[in-house]
């Protein structure tokens, strides 16, 4: 079931403006060189070009202002006069959007949004392109189109010229090129006019088109249909939730930048963890943590194409780190300095700013991230469908790695919730430590590599035994989240799943009751609650909800994780997404989005918990 409550006719109120405020149900379309996120009303509200992670053209979603006003910048959006309500869909197994207008006398249009992505001259095709058709359903509806690009994070507006059927749009160091058969005058002019036939416009790089705008978004549409549901007829899919699945496995994919492999943890930056936190953070650069999640979680429905190649984005980290520490996050295309600023000219998501572009945890000690990389990279040591399976020099490139995992595995550092002003022995970081020696003892073992194995085989017994010392406290009568501390966070839920302990051990059973009682609000999980950098959390952190029911599938209580899944599934916007927090009272989603933690947590879930094929068939 999906969660319709907030169409955008009837949206809640900007308390700041008495306007309809910005919320998240939004679309997603894209083509993993670009995307670009649709409100139900098919404005295009966000869209960064000619990377996810360069300058928004389009970033109404941040300017805190009603999109329906006529002052507002930064969108890309059809009204349509005397406009009553919408729906919105995608076409089956794909990610090509479907916007449905109708105004108060019944007329409507359909719009169908999509970025390109297919195989043409034995490559992939997949332009920095957004293609929307916009045709005529019922009656003789009257649209105006508003075209507003801007540059700079709203710093430029687009300097406008045109040709004989095209528009460019000139900014400072980007321009973009609308070609289009709907009349360029009614487009530059944004005038009213009645929708007779359908129109195709072609948005992308400054280029000429050379060939019948029509008949382009034609082949252009059908083939991205094609590629879509030839790519997702290939998913081993569970007998159960199918759908949720699948449009989680398609938004994931949406997130890997294709020309380096990298994975973007969300497309946005700043979208509040809660009301007027000031935790907004830019999500669009590569967590090597939120990737190994993703990678995970893709490979458990046989989508081994983003793993194979994430893996020549991790192929270039041993070089990269030159003996220094392993960064925990990284730009698209390997990028070290993330130089986090803000942007004072935008206010921020129902003007709860601030916008910040770059993000300081690319300096922090963040020692999980060791375990991570070698946990991503592991199953191709193993797997024989890759066309370029890892190799013993992968394998001694990796043990790199492994030596700081050993080195690190008892020291402080941010840990995983990326404080910024505290620093401790994290019992998360110690446990992907030990994951990391554990699986490259794995991999020697497979590789013959007898020595290797029982070098790593010792320390991960080391780290191990370590951690179930100094992580665990007596008085409480389960683990904590730091050696020696007294609090638990969700992360201790990961501890059966890296297999550090088995999922019906009494210490990891007393552990999941401790979360229970500290961290759960309804059938929601904060990560915790005590007070950081920023004070106390109000909002769930939806992957600890899925950790949640992960771990009670482990400990054998099925039909209550059935049942908090569900919840969670009721949680998602009208297209199946979800973002990163949700409010335990209200369910509204904040955060960042499409958050990929999120969506991994539907497809792990879902596969764990569904009934088999043969209960079915």
């Amino acid at each position: 079931m999906l969660n319709n409550s907030t169409p955008d006719e009837s949206a809640d109120l900007n308390p700041r403006r008495g306007t309809p405020a910005a919320d998240l149900n939004l679309g997603v379309i894209g083509n993993c060189a670009i995307n670009a996120l649709i409100d139900r009303r098919g404005c295009v509200q966000w869209s960064c070009m000619p990377r996810p992670d360069s300058q928004p053209v389009f970033n109404a979603l941040l300017s805190g202002m009603d999109t329906t006003r006529e002052d507002v910048t930064g969108l890309y959006d059809v009204l349509m006069e005397n406009f009553a309500r919408a729906s919105q869909h995608y076409e089956n197994n794909t990610a090509v959007l479907v916007t449905r207008l109708e105004d108060t006398r019944g007329q409507a249009i359909e719009l169908v949004d999509f970025a390109p992505r297919f195989n043409r001259f034995g490559r992939r095709f997949r332009p920095m392109s957004i293609i929307r058709r916009i045709r005529p359903v019922a009656g003789r509806p009257r649209i105006k189109i508003r075209l507003r690009p801007s540059f700079t994070y709203g710093a430029d507006a687009a300097e406008i010229t045109r040709g004989s059927n095209h528009i460019r749009y000139v900014g400072p160091k980007l321009t973009l090129r609308l070609t289009t058969d709907a009349p360029l005058s009614y487009v530059v002019g944004e005038t009213w006019f009645r929708l007779e036939k359908q129109v195709t416009l072609l948005l992308g790089p400054d280029e000429p088109v050379t060939h019948d705008v029509a008949v382009i978004g034609d082949e252009f549409q059908s083939s991205t249909v094609a590629y879509w549901r030839d790519w997702t007829r290939a998913l081993g899919v569970p007998a159960e939730w199918q759908d949720a699945v699948i449009r989680a496995a398609i938004t994931l994919k949406l997130c890997w930048f294709e020309e380096t492999g990298g994975i973007m943890a969300a497309m946005t930056t700043s979208i509040p963890e809660a009301p007027d936190s000031g935790r907004t953070w830019d999500y669009r650069y590569c967590w090597l943590r939120d990737a190994h999640y993703v990678i995970r979680a893709l490979n458990r429905i046989s989508a081994i194409d983003i793993m194979e190649s994430y893996l020549t984005y991790l192929r270039n980290l041993p070089e990269l780190t030159d003996g220094k520490h392993l960064q925990p996050v990284y730009g698209l295309s390997l990028e070290q300095e993330l130089t986090e600023s803000t942007i004072g000219r935008l206010p921020g998501y129902r003007g709860m700013g601030p916008v910040r572009v770059g993000n300081q945890a690319y300096e922090h000690l963040q020692h999980d991230t060791y375990g991570q990389v070698i946990l991503s990279a592991s199953q191709a040591f193993f797997d024989r469908r890759l066309l370029r399976p890892m190799t013993a020099d992968d394998f001694h490139s990796f043990e790199v790695m492994g030596e700081r995992a050993y080195a690190l595995a008892e020291t402080p550092d941010a840990g995983l919730w990326e404080l910024r002003t505290k620093a401790r022995v994290h019992t998360y970081s110690s446990f992907m430590c030990w994951a990391a020696c554990d699986r490259l003892a794995r991999i020697a073992t497979h590789g013959g590599l007898d020595d290797r194995a029982r070098l790593w085989t010792g320390r991960a017994a080391e780290i191990r035994e370590k951690i179930l010392k100094a992580a665990w406290n007596p008085d409480l009568g389960c683990f904590v989240s730091t050696f020696g501390g007294s609090e638990v966070d969700a992360s201790l839920l990961e501890m059966a799943e890296v297999g550090l302990v088995a999922g019906d051990d009494p210490r990891f059973l007393a552990t999941i009751a401790a979360v229970e009682k500290k961290l759960k609000r309804g059938p929601y999980l904060f990560r915790y609650t005590e007070a950081d950098d920023f004070g106390v959390p109000t909002t769930a952190f939806n992957i600890c909800t899925f950790w949640y029911i992960d771990a009670l599938t482990r400990a054998g209580r099925r039909d209550q994780a059935r049942e908090i899944f569900e919840h969670m599934l009721a949680r998602r916007n009208h297209v199946g997404l979800l973002s990163e927090d949700l409010d335990p009272k209200t369910g509204e989603l904040w955060g960042n989005y499409p958050q990929t933690y999120s969506l991994v947590g539907i497809i792990n879930a879902a596969m764990r918990l569904s009934r088999p094929w043969s209960d079915l068939v």
